[in-house]
C-alpha cells in the first residue's frame, strides 16, 4: 500500500521550512542583481567572483572556492568564461608548481569598478525594503 502524506504536511514545509525560503530569496536575490548587471554583461555570481578576486594578492583557488561555498570543480567552471573575456587569469604559483593563483587583470578592474556603483543601488534599494539588514546579514553568517 503507498504511503501517502496529508496536504497539511505540504502546508507544513511550504510555510515553515527554512531551507525553502532561502532558496527562494537567494533566487529573487540572484534575479535582481542580474538584471542589474546585465548593462556591464555580468552575472551576480560573475560579480561576487571577480569581486572575492580583487586582493592586493592574487589568492590560490582554495580560499576562493571556499569563500564564495562552491567546490573547486565549480569554480574552475565559473572561471572559463571569465577567462575568455580576458577578465581574470590562472597562473602557476610559483611557491608550488602544483596550486593555482587567480589574477584579476586590469580588464577585469574596470569592468568590477564599473558594476560596483551598479551594485551598490542595486544593494541600497534592497535594504531599503528590509527591517533590519543587518540582523539578516547576521543570522546568514551564522547559518553558513
Amino acid at each position: 500500500m503507498p504511503v501517502t502524506l496529508p496536504f497539511e504536511t505540504t502546508i507544513e514545509v511550504r510555510d515553515s521550512c527554512l531551507c525553502l525560503h532561502a532558496q527562494r530569496a537567494a533566487r529573487a536575490l540572484a534575479r535582481c542583481f542580474d538584471a542589474a548587471l546585465r548593462p556591464v554583461g555580468l552575472t551576480n555570481g560573475q560579480f561576487s567572483l571577480l569581486m572575492s578576486l580583487n586582493r592586493p594578492v592574487p589568492p590560490p583557488m582554495a580560499p576562493v572556492a571556499h569563500l564564495l561555498a562552491m567546490d573547486r570543480t565549480t569554480l574552475t567552471a565559473a572561471l572559463k568564461p571569465l577567462e575568455r573575456r580576458g577578465l581574470v587569469e590562472v597562473r602557476v604559483d610559483p611557491t608550488d608548481q602544483r596550486s593555482r593563483l587567480l589574477v584579476l587583470t586590469d580588464a577585469g578592474r574596470e569592468l568590477l569598478a564599473s558594476a560596483v556603483p551598479i551594485w551598490r543601488e542595486t544593494h541600497r534599494g534592497i535594504e531599503d525594503e528590509l527591517v533590519d539588514p543587518d540582523a539578516l546579514r547576521r543570522e546568514l553568517v551564522a547559518l553558513a
